[in-house]
């Protein structure tokens, strides 16, 4: 069994402090990620794993992630199960109930053509992307990202203001679909918009203002749908720059929807209407 950390100020555990209580990786930097089914999850979907950290309560749990690994392609370098003190451990996580196990990935590379494509098992689909405008909390994120994969969608963009999607609170809200999906993070919105239109994807804008509403819009041809900021709603230049704007009707009481409820029920119509995900009953 591997040596126990006991500083503090040990170079593995300065990276698990910086990648389970910081606001997402710069590019080249390691995804963290704690508790472990999502540890589980990020093995299933492929990612290389760098270091597992396990505190004295955690064994139990970090038996089940090993076998996990050793089920898939990446594994975990056995000389990098590290293990530490239930209270260095607890210094370092991100979580308020820690789960006594963590660990860092190296980031996978997507690029556009692949959030157009899909994971592999979607390749045939039309393109649906999700279009994150400076949705600024990581929680609605997660929550969009987790919809999009649960609704069909071939990928996600989180353009620049927007909250990282491989943060940690992200990432949970995700509940791992942000290791999944194909993700581009801080793209500028002009360059995105160009490259949609270049791959003649139609744009769609999310807005709480009178206009197509969701069940009208042709969602089965390739789109991209963006969505706003929680108290801005989409930016100026989006919506100049939309084929269409696309609303959800409701009470007139109520102003507008939380970011990651108007998203999730514009891309549940973008199922429905392509049937790829639920069934014709929908």
């Amino acid at each position: 069994m591997a040596d126990v950390i006991t500083s503090r100020d040990n170079k593995w555990l300065k990276q698990f402090r910086a990648a389970l209580r910081g606001t997402g990786p710069r590019d080249g930097d390691l995804i963290g990620v704690e508790g472990p089914k999502l540890i589980e999850e990020a093995l299933r979907s492929g990612l290389e794993a760098e270091a597992l950290l396990v505190s004295e309560g955690g064994e139990r749990e970090a038996g089940r992630i090993l076998d996990a690994a050793g089920d898939s392609e990446a594994g975990i370098p056995r000389s990098r199960v590290l293990r530490t003190t239930n209270k260095l451990f607890e210094g370092v996580a991100g979580t308020d109930t820690p789960q006594g196990v963590a660990a860092l990935f190296r980031q996978r590379e997507w690029g556009f053509d692949d959030i157009l494509r899909g994971p592999g098992e979607m390749r045939e689909s039309s393109p649906l992307v999700i279009v994150l405008a400076a949705v600024q909390d990581p929680g609605n994120v997660g929550t969009i990202l987790r919809s999009a994969e649960a609704f069909g969608a071939t990928g996600a963009v989180a353009t620049r203001g927007t909250a990282d999607p491989w943060s940690p609170k992200a990432l949970r809200a995700s509940a791992g679909s942000a290791l999944r999906l194909p993700v581009l993070r801080g793209m500028a919105i002009p360059v995105l918009l160009a490259q949609l239109k270049m791959a003649k994807v139609r744009i769609y804008a999310a807005t709480s203002a009178p206009g197509d509403r969701a069940a009208k819009a042709d969602l089965r041809e390739p789109a991209a749908i963006f969505v706003g900021n929680e108290s801005s709603g989409v930016p100026p230049e989006v919506e100049r720059a939309a084929d269409a704007k696309i609303s959800i009707p409701m009470a007139a009481a109520v102003e507008s929807l939380n970011a990651g409820v108007a998203a999730s029920l514009v891309l549940y119509e973008a199922a429905r209407q392509r049937k790829s995900v639920i069934g014709d009953t929908a």
